[in-house]
C-alpha cells in the first residue's frame, strides 16, 4: 500500500491552534496511513488471517484495525485517547456501537472488532478466544521515555494471550535513512528554550539501535526476527505536511516551550528540501519492526 498524498482541508487556517479533536482527525486524515506499509509488512509476514485473534496496544485511530479486519481477523483495540478512539468508532462501525454487538450479528466487522479505552485490555479476543497476535503499531525510539508506558501494558496483556503468541513492536529506523529525522530536530531544538528548562521526557531523540530490543527484555518477550519496511511521508503540499507532523504529539514539547505559529514556521522551513516542484512534499523513511514471541 501507497501512501497517499492528502490534500489541505478547505478553509482549515494551519495557525490556528488546534483542540483535541482537530489533531486527531489530522492525524487520522493525514497521518496515519503513512504507517500503511508497516502495517501490510507486517501482517504479511505474521500470515494476518481468519485464524487471527489480535490485541492492538495503542491503536490510535483503527487503520491498522481495519486492514487487518479485512483480511478475516478479530481484531480488539486499546487507546487512552478519546478523540482517536471516536474515529475509529466510525471508521470501522459507522452506525453501530462495537462490545454490545449480538454474534449472530450479520455485519462481518460487527463480530469481528472490539474498543477499549484506558486500562487494560479485557481478558480473550474474539468470543473470549485468547489473543495469538499482539501489535503495537505507535513506532517508539524517537523521543525520550516514549515506552516508559508500553512495558506495563506488554506485561499486562501477555497473560491474556496464548502461549507463545506473538508480539510485534515497531520503531523509527536509523536516523540516517529516515529523511524525517531532520525535521524532528526542529522539536528538540525549540523544546530547549522552555522555561524552566525542559525535561528529558517525551524530548526528541535519535532512534537507537537497539530500542525495540530493549523494550522487549523490559517487558519479558522474547524476540524472534524482524524486518525494516520503507514508509515514506508525502504529503500534497507543506500545509498538509505540518498539520500531519504536529498530530504525532511529537512536537507537543516545543509548542509548550514556544507556541503553535512558532513551531508550524519552523517545520515548514525545515521542510524546504523534501519540496518538490509540484509543491508536494516528499520524505523517504525506513521503520522497523521486531518479532517476539511471549
Amino acid at each position: 500500500m501507497t501512501p497517499t498524498l492528502v490534500r489541505n482541508q478547505l478553509g482549515a487556517d494551519a495557525s490556528a491552534p488546534a483542540d483535541a479533536g482537530t489533531r486527531a482527525r489530522d492525524w487520522a486524515e493525514i497521518q496515519e496511513r503513512m504507517l500503511a506499509p508497516l502495517y501490510e509488512a507486517v501482517y504479511d509476514r505474521m500470515e494476518v488471517g481468519a485464524a487471527t485473534r489480535m490485541l492492538s496496544l495503542g491503536c490510535g485511530s483503527g487503520l491498522a484495525m481495519l486492514v487487518a479486519a479485512a483480511r478475516g481477523a478479530h481484531v480488539t483495540g486499546v487507546d487512552s485517547d478519546r478523540e482517536r478512539l471516536a474515529l475509529a468508532r466510525a471508521r470501522l462501525l459507522p452506525d453501530a456501537g462495537w462490545d454490545d454487538a449480538p454474534a449472530h450479528s450479520p455485519h462481518p466487522a460487527r463480530r469481528r472488532a472490539r474498543l477499549l479505552q484506558d486500562g487494560g485490555p479485557a481478558p480473550g479476543g474474539a468470543h473470549g478466544s485468547p489473543y495469538n497476535l499482539i501489535t503495537v503499531f505507535e513506532p517508539i525510539g524517537c523521543a525520550a521515555g516514549d515506552s516508559e508506558g508500553l512495558v506495563p501494558a506488554l506485561r499486562s496483556a501477555v497473560p491474556l494471550a496464548v502461549r507463545g503468541a506473538t508480539v510485534v513492536l515497531t520503531g523509527w529506523g536509523p536516523p540516517e535513512r529516515c529523511a524525517t529525522a531532520a525535521v524532528l530536530q526542529v522539536a528538540a531544538r525549540l523544546a530547549d528554550t522552555a522555561r524552566p528548562p525542559r525535561t528529558e521526557q517525551g524530548r526528541w531523540r535519535p532512534t537507537l539501535r537497539d530500542d525495540l530490543e530493549d523494550v522487549a527484555a523490559r517487558a519479558g518477550l522474547k524476540p524472534d526476527g524482524s524486518g525494516r519496511v520503507s514508509c515514506p511521508f508525502g504529503y500534497a503540499d507543506v500545509g498538509s505536511a505540518v498539520r500531519g507532523l504536529l498530530s504525532t504529539g511529537l512536537f507537543d514539547a516545543a509548542v509548550r516551550a514556544t507556541d503553535r505559529s512558532q513551531v508550524e514556521k519552523e517545520v515548514a522551513e525545515a521542510l524546504h528540501p523534501y519540496r518538490r516542484e509540484d509543491g508536494t512534499v516528499w520524505m523517504p523513511n525506513v521503520f522497523r519492526y521486531l518479532v517476539c514471541v511471549t
